[in-house]
């Protein structure tokens, strides 16, 4: 499975998250197993195998991430959003903007131009492109406005 596969895994569980605040750790851990089967990815056609090894923790890790520093993240993009009111912009997009900012303050190996990339690229996928637009102006003016590097 590549990073570009795992990142999208992710943001799929984070988006079901989003509809249930109070997952717990455990609780994660057995989702992403649960959502991560080889049936999973052959409906959803990510993969041919399931995360294993360290792209299951990079999985879990952005999970983590995102769950932990949801109020922060949802803060930016309520700034950095213009003209758009936080309730307004569709939950897909919410989980993976939330994703992104995560790997651009907290994940300092991966490249901030990266992370913005596969998230327009996500947005594109699941979303409409003014909605892929909006992602991509949302992270670029966040990575711009927080310097955070």
């Amino acid at each position: 499975m590549t990073r570009k596969k795992a990142r999208e895994c992710a943001v799929l569980i984070g988006y079901e998250m989003g509809f249930h605040p109070a997952y717990g750790e455990e609780a994660v851990a057995v989702r992403v197993d649960e959502l991560c089967s080889e049936v999973w990815y052959d409906e959803l056609k990510l993969s041919a195998t399931p995360p294993e090894g360290s792209q299951r923790e990079y999985i879990l890790r952005l999970l983590r991430g995102v769950s932990a520093h949801q109020p922060e993240l949802s803060a930016y993009i309520d700034r950095y959003a213009v003209g758009w009111k936080f309730h307004r912009i569709p939950r897909v997009a919410v989980a993976i903007m939330q994703t992104a900012m995560y790997e651009i303050a907290y994940m300092h190996e991966i490249p901030e131009a990266a992370a913005i990339d596969a998230a327009v690229d996500l947005a594109k996928r699941y979303e409409s492109q003014e909605v892929s637009a909006f992602v991509n102006g949302v992270l670029g003016a966040f990575s711009r406005g927080e310097k955070l590097r």
